[in-house]
C-alpha cells in the first residue's frame, strides 16, 4: 500500500524505529492486515481516513502479516485485521475485527489528546505567531471535534485579525455557551467594526474623527492589525470618549486578540492609558 502522510507500510527491519521509538513522540496505530483478508478491506479506509483527518496528531503503520510473519507472531496475531495502538513503546490499546467507524474514533480519542484538542493547541500557538490564516485553518480542523466556546473564539479572533468580519460575526453568533458568552461580546464589537467600515468615505469631511475612524477599520479591514491599532489611538486622542467609549472597546478585543503577553499590547495598552489618564 503506498505510503501517504500519517500513513506508512513497515516491516520487521523498519519496526522498532517507526513504532514503538516513534511512538514516543506521539500515538502510532498498528493496522495487521493481508490482501486477501476482506474485513481488512473494509477496515483499512476507515484507519486511513481517519490519519488524514487527525493531520499529525497520530500515525498510521500497516504491517502485512503475509509478509511479517515474524512481527504477527512476536505481538500474537491470530486473526485480522488486528489493530494494535503503541504509546510510549509500548501497546496501550487494541482491538481485533473491523469495528464501525464510530468505535473506531472512539478507540483513537482514547490514545491520548483528541485530533481536535491537538489542532486547537496548535492553532492556538499560530494566533500567538501572528499566522492568522494559518490559525484560522487549524481552529477550524479543531471544530470538526467536540470543542466548546474556546475554539470558536479563537477562530473569530483570528478571522478579525484578517479582516473578515462578517465571517468572524457568523462564527460569534453560533457561541451559545455561558463561558463564551462575554468573550464572544468583547469581539464582537471589533467584527462589527469591520464589517460597518467597508462604507464610502465620500461625504465625510476627510479631516473629521469621523472620516478617520471609518479609515482605520479599512485599514483594519485588510489585516494590518497595527496599523489598526495606531489609527484606534489617533481617534481617541481627537476625542477619548468617542462615540460613547466604542473605540476603547475595539482596541480592547484587538489586545485580546494578541494576548496580554505580545509585544504590541503591551505598546500599545500604554499608549492608551496615556490618552485616557
Amino acid at each position: 500500500m503506498a505510503a501517504a502522510t500519517n500513513v506508512m507500510d513497515v516491516s520487521e527491519s523498519t519496526f522498532e524505529r517507526e513504532v514503538v521509538q516513534a511512538s514516543r513522540q506521539k500515538p502510532v496505530v498498528v493496522d495487521f492486515w493481508a490482501p486477501w483478508c476482506g474485513p481488512c478491506r473494509m477496515l483499512g479506509p476507515v484507519l486511513e481516513k481517519l490519519a488524514k483527518e487527525a493531520n499529525g496528531a497520530w500515525t498510521l503503520v500497516k504491517v502485512n502479516t503475509d509478509e511479517n510473519q515474524g512481527l504477527a507472531m512476536r505481538y500474537g496475531i491470530q486473526g485480522i485485521p488486528a489493530v494494535k495502538a503503541f504509546r510510549d513503546g509500548k501497546v496501550a490499546a487494541e482491538f481485533v475485527g473491523a469495528l464501525p467507524e464510530p468505535q473506531v474514533r472512539q478507540f483513537i480519542q482514547k490514545l491520548g489528546p483528541a485530533q481536535a484538542e491537538s489542532a486547537a493547541d496548535a492553532a492556538a500557538g499560530l494566533l500567538a505567531a501572528h499566522r492568522w490564516a494559518e490559525a484560522e485553518a487549524a481552529y477550524r480542523r479543531a471544530m470538526s471535534g467536540e470543542q466548546g466556546a474556546g475554539v470558536a473564539l479563537g477562530l473569530a479572533k483570528a478571522l478579525i485579525a484578517q479582516g473578515k468580519g462578517s465571517d468572524a460575526e457568523l462564527v460569534l453568533d453560533a457561541v451559545n455557551e455561558d463561558a463564551g458568552a462575554a468573550g464572544a461580546d468583547r469581539l464582537r464589537i471589533a467584527a462589527r467594526w469591520l464589517v460597518t467600515s467597508t462604507q464610502s468615505s465620500d461625504d465625510l469631511d476627510p479631516s473629521s474623527t469621523d472620516a478617520l475612524f471609518l479609515r482605520t477599520g479599512q485599514v483594519a479591514a485588510k489585516g494590518d492589525v497595527q496599523g489598526a491599532l495606531e489609527g484606534l489611538i489617533a481617534v481617541l486622542r481627537r476625542d477619548k470618549r468617542y462615540r460613547g467609549g466604542e473605540t476603547q472597546k475595539i482596541m480592547l478585543a484587538y489586545f485580546d486578540i494578541l494576548s496580554d503577553s505580545d509585544p504590541l499590547t503591551r505598546e500599545y495598552r500604554n499608549k492608551l492609558a496615556s490618552v485616557l489618564f
